[in-house]
This record gives structure tokens, sequence and C-alpha cells, in this order.
């Protein structure tokens, strides 16, 4: 039912893997090394033709252009504006569904699951007009604020999906003596499911922050002015007209890739225990 492990595979199985493997992850990383070495050459080598070749120096003001040429500091800001008010929005609500539909047992419940999780299955392609339309009616037609409350409200699904069996496989014996113990059901969520929750909230934050900061396609149809883009669909004003500044954009992706990054290793050993909690008993 389940793979062998590798350590229990014959000699040749294991050798087999150990080539593979770095085979395979450099296969992995070769698009992002061939962006870090673009962002590093230097323009004379893009307009010669040198666009794989070794650059014929090292330009690290590529990444002092980007900053000095581009509002790319508004773009990054926009997208702070727009991803961190996301995720603690799609946190709280989520906690509080995946509460209500994990814990309480009512007539619906699954009804109501499933619409939560049913709205995941939507092909976001379709909803690029109507979304449009309604955020231009409300006012909130390229703002910040009106891409963050349509991504709260289109990441709510899974996250509710996401706590709901997470609190699900909690001990419902805690639960059950603090209500003998009269305490209030606001109380047993705030008190003792919230504290359980930290690693799957940890999880989840970092999954939502790295999906909404890479967000493109949402960027570019509700966001139009460098006031209100966020750094994915800024990077594409990168370019000019006739000339394509590659080595700028890559020094301008590098750039934007350092904050989901470095929130991945920041909270890295939360992020693990979020995911496999409850994978062994």
């Amino acid at each position: 039912m389940f793979p062998r492990p590798i350590e229990k595979s014959s000699p040749a199985v294991r050798t087999l893997y150990k080539v593979a493997l770095p085979v395979a992850l450099l296969l992995w990383l070769f698009p992002l090394l061939g962006v870090a070495l673009t962002s590093l050459r230097p323009a004379s080598d893009l307009a010669m033709g040198n666009y794989f070749g070794i650059p014929s120096s090292i330009a690290f003001s590529n990444y002092a252009d980007v900053f000095n040429n581009s509002p790319i500091g508004q773009y990054i800001l926009n997208s702070f504006k727009v991803t961190i008010p996301t995720v603690i929005g799609t946190l709280v609500l989520s906690c509080m569904t995946g509460f209500a539909l994990g814990i309480y047992r009512f007539r619906g419940n699954i009804i109501v699951f499933f619409l939560f999780v049913a709205g995941n299955f939507v092909p976001f392609q379709i909803l690029m007009v109507p979304v449009r339309d309604l955020t231009y009616n409300l006012g909130l037609y390229n703002t910040t604020g009106g891409l963050a409350l349509f991504h709260i409200a289109f990441q709510t699904g899974f996250c509710t999906l996401f706590m709901r069996n997470f609190i699900a496989a909690l001990p419902r014996e805690l639960i059950e003596a603090a209500r003998v113990e009269g305490v209030a059901e606001w109380r047993i969520f705030w008190y003792i499911v919230l504290p359980l929750m930290r690693p799957a909230i940890a999880a989840l934050s970092v999954l939502v922050f790295t999906f909404i900061w890479n967000d493109f396609f949402w960027a570019t149809v509700l966001t139009t002015s460098a006031s209100t883009q966020p750094v994915t669909a800024g990077l594409s004003s990168l370019n000019g007209q006739w000339i394509a500044a590659w080595h700028l954009v890559s020094a301008g992706s590098i750039v934007a890739a350092l904050p989901p990054v470095l929130m991945f290793f920041l909270m890295q050993k939360h992020f693990i225990a979020g995911l496999t909690l409850g994978a062994v008993k």
C-alpha cells in the first residue's frame, strides 16, 4: 500500500536514487538559476544575444536600477497591503467557520461544508468578468482593499476545509468537559480550541501568504495603476514597448521572491508541524 523506504531497497536502486536525486533537483532549480544569472547579466549581453552564456561581467547595478528606475518599492508595499489583510481575514473567518462546522452537529452541516469546498472547484477564469464588474460597481476597482476583499472571499473556502478537518480531529473530551463545567462556547473556542490550533494557523498563514503574494491573474484584472498594483503585476511594467529589459525583470523577480521565502524559513518549524500533525499516532 505504501512505497518501500529507500533504505530497504536493493543496492542498485539506492545508487540510482542517489544519482537521480541531484539531477532532478538541478532540473527543478534550473529556471530559478537562469533568472538569478540573468539578474546579474549586463544589458549589453542581452543586446548581443548572450542569453544563456557566461555573463561578460557581473552587474549588481541591476538591483539598484530596479529601485531607482521603477516604482518597485511601491509595488512591494502594495503587495503587503493586500497580502497581510488577506492572511488575517482568512484566518479569522476560517477559524470560526471551522469551529462551527467541526464541533457543532446541526441540520445542513454537510451541505454548508460542501458549499465552502465546492467554491474551490470553480475555475477562477470564468469569474473574471463578473468579479471585475462587481468591484467596479462597488467602487473597489483598482484598490488594494478591493483586491484584498476578493482574496479573503476566495481563500476562505480552502482555509475552512483545512481548519474544519483539523478541529474535527481534536479530542472532543476537552470540549465536553468544559461544557460540563459551564464554560461559555466562546470561551471554549478562545481558551481551549484556539491554542490547540496554533500549528494549523502557522501552516495556513504560510500557505495563504505565498498564494496571495504570488498571485498574478487577479492582480492584473483588478488593479491597473502603479499606486495599487502588487509586485507580481508591477514587474511586467519594467519591460518597455520596444525593448524587453529582462535583466531588470529578473532582478525584480528575485527581490519580489524574498518575502515569502523568508517567511517560510522563519515559520518552517511550525509549518511542518502543522502539516504533519496527526499523520502518526
